[in-house]
Formats: structure tokens, C-alpha cells, sequence
């Protein structure tokens, strides 16, 4: 079954302060989105954490403050859709979400988000956990327990020029004032999960059918510090785009 959303609500490569990296705009209202995919991909991460497990999931020692933090700021901050009763959390889809284990598994059943948390440690931010269950193209092992240059060096574009500037981002980021900006990916399916080693060589034909985007939240969190990446993904088939869409996106 194919899981995507009815259109695109952002056009980032047509917004000056997005179309450049690591161009960021102010978050309005929450962060958390639920959109019309909710329900299928609530099901699909279900699925993806059953059958992936510690591939789509882990964290280094020492995390767990930071994740502790995360858990707070969720529950404290989920958008209208959700209630609490008791114990658990009903979510938009009527499913009820037992909360007797907190963590990044648990957040993982209540949000479309993917949630990445880096603190810094030394000269850069370092990924210190995470819930990967939509990986485009690159795989949590790698990347875990890695700074933020080493996490992007397959990225052509990522040089030492913009490797600082993503570094002062991370370093001035404000308690609530969390950020976002979005990408433009072409896939030739709508499958969420597609994992990728670095080593592995990439696609070079397919017909583009899917534009796929991951709106990209930075927040910080005020007692750790912590900053939380986090990837909500659309995937738009590219004959539900508006035509002004097709005609300027840059991977198509």
C-alpha cells in the first residue's frame, strides 16, 4: 500500500530563507504536525519498530537525561487531536498509547515525527539517540554517537563552510523558539522505509513518481540543552503537485 499525503503544504525551494542551507524559518504554532497520513503511517511505524528494532532505534550512554527531557516536552506539548486519559494517550487515530514506559519507543507509537537528539560534546553536536523508522537514503547505526560533520559527509554540498555554519545554528538555537526548514527528494516509490548504507551505491535511473520532503524541526531543550532534530515526512505523489510545484522543484 502506498502511504502519502493529499499534497504539499510548503514550496521551500521557492522561499528564499529556505532554499539555501541551512536556511531556517520560526516555527508558527506546534511543532508535532498531524496531517492526513496520520493514520497509515502510525500503522507503518508500528510495523517498522516491530520488525526493525534496534536499526530504527537506539542511544548512546548518557542519553537518557536528554530523553527524559524530550518525553516531558512532548506530553507537555502535543497539538489538539490527542487526550490524555489515565495512563495513557489516545491519540487522533482512537488508538490509546500506554505511557507506563517512557521513551523514545513510546514517543515513536504517538508522533509521524522521527525524533533525533544531539548534545554537544566537544567541538560539535554529537547524535545521542534517536527513532529512525522513515530513513531516506542512510541508515541510524552510521550516524549514531557521530558529530554533526561526520554525520553529513556522504553530502556533497556539505563542505567546511556550511558544516560551521550548521554548527553556530545548533549552538544559538533558543528554548522555545524551535526552527524548521524542508528538503525536496525524488523517489521512484513511496516507500518510508528506505535504509542506505553510505557504502552502498546509489540509484541512477527510475522515473521520479514521488517527491518526497522531510520538514526538519531544530528545538532546543532548556535543561539539557539538548537539541532535537526532528523529521516529519511527506510523500506527495508528483501529479498531486500544484503546477507552480512541478515546474520549479529542482529534482524533477
Amino acid at each position: 500500500m502506498e502511504i502519502t499525503q493529499r499534497a504539499l503544504p510548503f514550496t521551500p525551494w521557492a522561499d528564499p530563507a529556505l532554499s539555501r542551507l541551512p536556511g531556517m524559518r520560526p516555527v508558527t504554532g506546534p511543532w508535532i504536525i498531524v496531517d492526513d497520513a496520520y493514520d497509515p503511517q502510525m500503522a507503518e511505524r508500528a510495523r517498522i519498530l516491530a520488525a526493525h528494532g534496534p536499526a530504527v532505534l537506539a542511544q548512546v550512554p548518557g542519553s537518557a537525561p536528554a530523553v527524559a527531557e524530550l518525553w516531558e516536552h512532548v506530553l507537555d506539548g502535543v497539538p489538539d487531536g490527542f487526550r490524555r486519559q489515565g495512563d495513557s494517550m489516545i491519540c487522533p487515530d482512537g488508538r490509546p498509547v500506554d505511557l507506563a514506559v517512557p521513551g523514545l519507543r513510546t514517543l515513536a507509537h504517538l508522533l509521524q515525527e522521527d525524533l533525533l537528539l544531539l548534545q554537544r560534546r566537544g567541538e560539535e553536536h554529537v547524535l545521542i539517540a534517536g527513532v529512525l523508522c522513515f530513513p531516506a537514503s542512510w541508515t541510524l547505526a552510521e550516524k549514531m554517537g557521530r558529530p554533526l560533520s561526520r554525520i553529513h559527509r556522504p553530502v556533497p554540498a556539505y563542505d567546511d563552510a556550511l558544516a560551521g555554519r550548521v554548527q553556530r545554528l545548533f549552538d544559538h538555537v533558543r528554548p522555545g523558539r524551535p526552527l524548521w526548514r524542508a528538503n525536496a527528494l525524488g523517489y521512484a516509490d513511496a516507500a518510508l522505509y528506505q535504509p542506505m548504507t553510505e557504502a552502498a551505491p546509489r540509484p541512477v535511473d527510475g522515473a521520479i513518481r514521488f517527491l518526497r520532503s522531510e520538514r526538519q524541526t531544530v528545538l532546543r531543550l532548556p535543561k539539557t540543552g539538548a537539541i532535537l532534530f526532528a523529521v516529519h515526512t511527506y510523500v506527495v505523489p508528483v501529479d498531486r503537485l500544484t503546477p507552480e510545484q512541478r515546474d520549479t522543484c529542482p529534482v524533477l
